[in-house]
C-alpha cells in the first residue's frame, strides 16, 4: 500500500502544500505574498493573515494537481519551526485539524532539516544524483547560515553557525541601503553579473572555528556608501553593479572559506548547499570552482527547491513516517528550532 504524505509549509511568507507518494513528489504548490515588498521586509502580522487566506486553496490545489483523493492520505507533515510564530501557528493549526478529521498521523518537521533533505526530493522519470552519507551541507538563507554534517536522513549535526546575521539577511539589508526592494538578494545577483567584484573592498569578519558573522560586513558596506555619497550624491546610481558584485563576492568568499575548513576538519568530500541563498549564481560558480581544486563531489539543488516549499516538508515527513516518528495533537510551533 502506498505511503502518501501531505506536506504543509508556513514558516515565513510563503504558503505551500505538496503531495509525496512513496518518496516521489506529485505536486508542489506555493502562494507568495507580494504585500511585504513595500515594507522592505516581511511583516509578521500581514504574513499570518495571508496564510489564513491561502492555506485552504493551496492544499486543495496540491491534492487536485497530484490527482490524489483526500481519503488516500497516509499522514500530514507540517513545519513546526523555526520561523515566524504567527505564520507557523496557521500551518500547525490546519495540520492538527486535518489530521484529527481524517484520523491520520501528524508529523512535525524541522524547517532547517527539510532544507537539507531538499537533495532527496524525487520525481518520476528523473535521472538525478543523490548524496551518499555522510555529506556536508552549507545551509544558507535569509534567517540561517549553518554548516551541517548529515549522517542519515534524520541524523544531522550543526558544526558551525552564524553568531549574528545570516548571509541572506546581509544581502537584503545591504540592498535596502542602496534602494533595492525586498528581497534584494536576487537583484544583487543579477546586477553583479555586469559589475567588477574588485571595484570595492569590504571588511571580512575574522571569526575563529567554523562559525560565521556578517554584521561587520554590513557596517563596512554602510560606511562606504555614506562616505562616498557625501562627495557624490549620484554614487550609488553610478556604481550599483560594482557595489553588488563586490558585496556578493565578499559574502561568497566568507561562505566558501568556512566550507573548505569544514571539509578539511571532517574529511568529508561530499558537499551540498541548500536554502534560499543557494540559488545565488556567485555561490554556485564558486562551489563548482572549488570542487575541482578540492576533489569534492558537489550537490546543488534545483532553483525551484531553494526557497521555502512544501515538497521538502513532505519529503522529510515521508522519511519520518517510515520510522513512525509521529506527533501528538498537543504539539506547538516554535520560533527557534535548531537541528
Amino acid at each position: 500500500m502506498s505511503i502518501i504524505i501531505l506536506g504543509i509549509e508556513s514558516s515565513c511568507d510563503d504558503t505551500s502544500a505538496a503531495i509525496v507518494r512513496d518518496g516521489f513528489i506529485l505536486s508542489n504548490i506555493i502562494s507568495n505574498q507580494d504585500v511585504h515588498k513595500s515594507y522592505g521586509g516581511v511583516v509578521p502580522e500581514l504574513a499570518s493573515r495571508a496564510h489564513q487566506q491561502n492555506i485552504v486553496p493551496v492544499v486543495d490545489r496540491a491534492l487536485s494537481d497530484a490527482g490524489i483523493p483526500i481519503e488516500s492520505l497516509s499522514a500530514v507533515a507540517f513545519t513546526k519551526g523555526p520561523g515566524l510564530l504567527g505564520s507557523l501557528l496557521v500551518g500547525t493549526s490546519f495540520a492538527k485539524g486535518f489530521a484529527l478529521a481524517r484520523e491520520i498521523p501528524l508529523i512535525e518537521v524541522n524547517h532547517l532539516q527539510a532544507h537539507v533533505l531538499t537533495h532527496f526530493i524525487r520525481e518520476k522519470g528523473e535521472k538525478k544524483r543523490y548524496p551518499d552519507f555522510p555529506f556536508l551541507c552549507l545551509l544558507v538563507s535569509g534567517g540561517h547560515t549553518e554548516l551541517v554534517v548529515v549522517r542519515d536522513y534524520l541524523e544531522m549535526e550543526t558544526i558551525g553557525r552564524t553568531i549574528d546575521d545570516a548571509a541572506g539577511e546581509a544581502f537584503d539589508k545591504c540592498g535596502k541601503v542602496v534602494g533595492l526592494s525586498y528581497p534584494a538578494g536576487p537583484q544583487i545577483d543579477r546586477l553583479a553579473k555586469s559589475g567588477n567584484p574588485q571595484a570595492f573592498r569590504f571588511s571580512k569578519p575574522q571569526i575563529s572555528g567554523l562559525d560565521f558573522s556578517f554584521s561587520g560586513l554590513k557596517t563596512s558596506f554602510l560606511y562606504l556608501i555614506r562616505d562616498h555619497v557625501k562627495d557624490n550624491p549620484e554614487f550609488i546610481k553610478q556604481n550599483l553593479p560594482d557595489l553588488s558584485a563586490a558585496l556578493q563576492s565578499t559574502i561568497v568568499e566568507v561562505l566558501i572559506e568556512k566550507l573548505v575548513s569544514a571539509s578539511e576538519e571532517t574529511g568529508i568530500q561530499q558537499i551540498a548547499i541548500a536554502g534560499g541563498v543557494s540559488a545565488n549564481s556567485g555561490l554556485r560558480t564558486a562551489l563548482e570552482k572549488h570542487a575541482g581544486k578540492m576533489g569534492w563531489k558537489i550537490y546543488i539543488p534545483e532553483i525551484r527547491y531553494t526557497t521555502d516549499n512544501a515538497a521538502m516538508i513532505a519529503t522529510t515527513g515521508y522519511y519520518k513516517y517510515l520510522k513512525k516518528e509521529f506527533s501528538g495533537l498537543d504539539v506547538s510551533p516554535v520560533a527557534r528550532f535548531p537541528i
